[in-house]
């Protein structure tokens, strides 16, 4: 009878358990240093139904991937050697569950140091966690970002 109780107890918090929502809320941002063109290219994945919310617009609608290009554009600052770079967007595609977007910084001869500025859904979901994987000249960085840790450097 005692093992009988055991296996309906953990049956029953399995069950209760499943019934659980627990939202991960999360971009990723991987950057690539092209030696040849001195550019610094930058893929960015998204949630769609995360940046759908943000943005308040459909995801099916025109409209839609211009407003997301314009949204990150808002929220991610790149500053190389202690100077402001302009960013570039090249191309952005939905994917089912997730949106991509492209974008990139030229004229980018040598780097000491990379800041960063992410704020992409921070305001929308206060558990959001960004992530950024640098790569430049063979040396890899991360840098990871979330509310009130919405800046970050790395040195090369």
């Amino acid at each position: 009878m005692k093992k009988f109780l055991h296996i309906i107890g953990i049956l029953t918090l399995i069950i209760m358990m499943s019934f659980s929502v627990a939202d991960f809320y999360s971009s990723m941002t991987k950057v690539d240093y092209v030696e040849g063109s001195k550019t610094l290219k930058f893929t960015t994945k998204m949630n769609t139904s995360h940046i759908s919310d943000a943005i308040k617009i459909n995801p099916n609608t025109a409209g839609f991937e211009a407003e997301v290009k314009k949204y990150v554009n808002n929220n991610f600052d790149l500053y190389v050697n202690g100077n402001t770079k302009v960013l570039t967007f090249t191309g952005s595609q939905v994917n089912g569950e997730s949106v991509w977007v492209y974008f990139e910084s030229g004229g980018v001869t040598d780097i000491s140091t990379i800041k960063i500025k992410n704020t992409i859904l921070l305001g929308a979901f206060p558990k959001q966690i960004n992530l950024v994987n640098i790569a430049y000249k063979g040396n890899q960085k991360t840098m990871n970002f979330q509310r009130g840790k919405e800046v970050n450097e790395v040195s090369f």
